[in-house]
């Protein structure tokens, strides 16, 4: 609406309001409403027109103050045009509060609700003349969004009180939506270069991140990074890209007897060291394994001698690989000998195969030797590998052939009369994938040293593995004496990664000797601290069970305990693994029920046994096998069923109690059996 339909209207009120049908009382007061509405904008729009006049003189004056200055002085520094957010700046007793911007990474400074101009800095301007710029742009600013505003309110007038309601509830709408947009802009401006006080606040937060992050405190040093253990650099691939180049080098070296490194390897320092001596060798009386390692391949460097290894093949992502020995827990060592990707691509070497090499001595700088040949791979002809059927496209079933685990040697002691009970109660067949349920202190490792000898005693061509994750040093110190099988651990003092690794290549050497026709018995404990191991090394998805475990921590673990199998026509792979309950751990408890329905045998532990010093101390009513049918002689399984239905009706401690008397009075279980009515 103009100003001139204002003053020529001689009631006062807006020409296009039409109030002859109202009441006159009503006619009045609205009249009266739309006077003070008119009066208030026609002071704002003077205020306005005020001070855009005042800020023009202003800014002509700076300038011509600015171009004289520049006239004077032809050789100043140009100046730089920065965007900056002005804040109306608190008065300062001294002159050097002035503006630095500062370049700082972050989101910017947090909105306080001012408007943002650019403006440009001139290094001669007074900070007086400077703020007047700035205030004057920023009521200019201010005053046209009101106005923007009213106008839209004023329109929406529909009379009476409803209508002057509505116009107080659009103004206030018009304050808040103009402070929020302020703020909006002040974030958006929050870039590289800013100032004022937004600025000052940015510098203080930066700063304070600098120190100790986002919730202050000084920055704690970062864990160490992982080292590799191993010094020194592997060869350059680029020298044995193919066979024929491995061939080449190997020409070049001495023909005569190669230097057998699985011998010294598995000596301990001394003699290790008088064998290096023989050989010619420059070395001092006393020295570490490492200098009479270092020593033997100068030796052999200097005069070109092949070296011979033999072991098993760890392979790594990038290809390449490594020969690990027995000795060692199948561990990485500095001495380990580099197998290049080219040998294994020409053969399909996988990890887990037997190998028997030939090396060349490490160069200078190099930590391990090379591998030229791949003189055998399984014993046999390395080319002849490429004709076995992997062990995923094998034909699994259930367990046919029983493994026996009573003595043939009559005796009465407790460990005899465990394993009598075993094949009682639990048959095990080859291919068995076991669980043996055990709490703390319930005599599971002297039951798996019981069946390891016994399956050492009774069926010698199989070949047994006993592992053993996160145990004591003196549990596998003692296992090692009493066990004549291969015994390979990672003890609780060492890493998860060396838990892992450590069942990885048990795992993989199994499974490549099943390929070849071969029987496999692992006897694991714990498989509960397995997963745990693998637990602690999963990547983290954010996806948690119960417990605590990552949502993918479970599935390797299960391919260990998976890889149990009777093969069609071919070799068996027996597991039988200890699993912790009643730890007062949830982990444990949701460990055990993951693995409870993959197993095809049970055998559990009962405390209240143990209490009563009663050995074995298993349960039998929750232990059993499945298919037990085809692992029982036929008259064998109507004995034991009519055992079990007369132990059915006594409880279980003294039914187990009552076995384990008969057993101890008896021969053998077929003696028992016979006696049964």
């Amino acid at each position: 609406m103009s100003s001139d339909s204002e003053h020529n209207n001689d009631d006062g009120l807006p020409l296009d309001y039409g109030f002859d049908d109202l009441p006159r009382a009503a006619a009045k007061k609205v009249a009266k409403k739309a006077a003070k509405k008119a009066a208030k904008k026609a002071a704002k729009k003077a205020a306005k027109k005020a001070a855009k006049k005042a800020a023009k003189k202003v800014a002509k004056a700076v300038e011509g103050e600015v171009k004289s200055e520049k006239a004077d002085a032809p050789s100043a520094p140009e100046k730089e045009t920065v965007k900056e957010v002005s804040a109306p700046a608190k008065a300062s007793p001294s002159g050097d509060n002035e503006f630095r911007p500062t370049d700082f990474k972050g989101r910017g400074s947090h909105a306080d609700g001012k408007e943002t101009v650019e403006v440009v800095k001139d290094p001669d301007e007074t900070p007086q003349e400077r703020k007047k710029v700035t205030a004057a742009s920023n009521d200019d600013d201010s005053d046209s969004k009101s106005e923007d505003k009213n106008d839209r309110n004023h329109n929406r007038h529909d009379g009476g009180d409803r209508s002057q309601k509505g116009d107080r509830q659009q103004q206030q709408k018009g304050k808040f939506s103009k402070n929020k947009k302020g703020g909006r802009n002040n974030q958006q401006q929050g870039g590289k270069q800013q100032g004022g006080r937004n600025n000052n606040q940015g510098n203080k937060n930066n700063n304070r991140n600098q120190k100790g992050g986002k919730q202050g405190g000084w920055r704690q040093p970062p864990p160490p990074a992982e080292r590799d253990h191993i010094e020194g650099d592997l060869p350059a691939a680029s020298r044995f890209s193919n066979k024929d180049a491995c061939e080449e080098i190997l020409k070049e070296l001495d023909g005569s007897e190669p230097i057998d490194l699985t011998a010294l390897y598995e000596q301990k320092v001394e003699p290790m060291a008088a064998a290096i001596r023989a050989l010619g060798a420059e070395l001092e009386e006393k020295c570490s394994r490492k200098q009479a390692i270092e020593a033997l391949y100068k030796f052999a460097r200097e005069g070109k001698r092949v070296l011979k290894d033999a072991g098993f093949l760890d392979t790594s992502d990038d290809g390449h690989g490594y020969v690990v020995h027995q000795v060692s827990n199948y561990q990485l060592k500095p001495e380990s000998v580099y197998v290049p990707a080219s040998l294994i691509r020409e053969y399909g070497l996988q990890r887990g195969h037997e190998v028997e090499i030939l090396a060349v001595a490490p160069e200078e700088g190099e930590r391990c030797p090379s591998a030229l040949r791949i003189v055998s791979a399984m014993g046999g002809d390395p080319v002849e590998l490429a004709k076995i059927t992997p062990f995923e496209d094998l034909i699994p079933y259930y367990p046919t052939e029983r493994l026996v685990l009573e003595t043939p040697d009559p005796g009465n002691s407790k460990k005899d009369v465990s394993m009598r009970a075993f094949d009682l109660l639990t048959p095990i067949g080859f291919g068995q994938r076991g669980l043996i349920v055990a709490p703390p202190r319930t005599g599971k490792t002297i039951l798996l040293q019981g069946l390891a000898n016994s399956i050492q005693q009774n069926w010698p061509e199989a070949h047994l593995i006993v592992l053993l994750i996160d145990e004591r040093p003196e549990e596998v110190t003692d296992f090692k004496r009493r066990v004549k099988g291969e015994v390979v651990s990672s003890t609780f003092d060492e890493t998860p990664t060396s838990h892992v690794h450590c069942a990885e290549m048990v795992c993989e050497k199994a499974r490549r000797m099943v390929e070849q026709g071969k029987d496999v018995v692992i006897l694991l404990d714990s498989i509960t601290r397995l997963a745990r191991a693998y637990n602690a090394l999963a990547s983290n998805s954010g996806k948690i069970m119960s417990g605590g475990i990552e949502a993918t921590a479970m599935q390797k673990p299960k391919r260990f305990f998976g890889s149990a199998r009777n093969i069609e026509d071919g070799g068996t792979l027996t597991i039988m693994g200890t699993a912790l309950v009643d730890t007062g751990s949830k982990m444990d408890e949701v460990i055990f029920e993951e693995f409870k329905g993959t197993g095809n045998m049970e055998i559990h532990l009962d405390r209240e046994l143990i209490n009563k010093r009663i050995f074995p101390a298993i349960n039998f009513e929750r232990s059993g096998t499945r298919k037990e049918e085809l692992l029982y002689h036929p008259q064998e399984m109507e004995k034991v069923y009519g055992l079990r239905r007369v132990m059915q009706g006594v409880p279980g401690v003294e039914a187990m109690e009552m076995l384990i008397k008969r057993l101890k009075v008896t021969k053998n279980n077929i003696e028992f059996l016979m006696s049964l009515k």
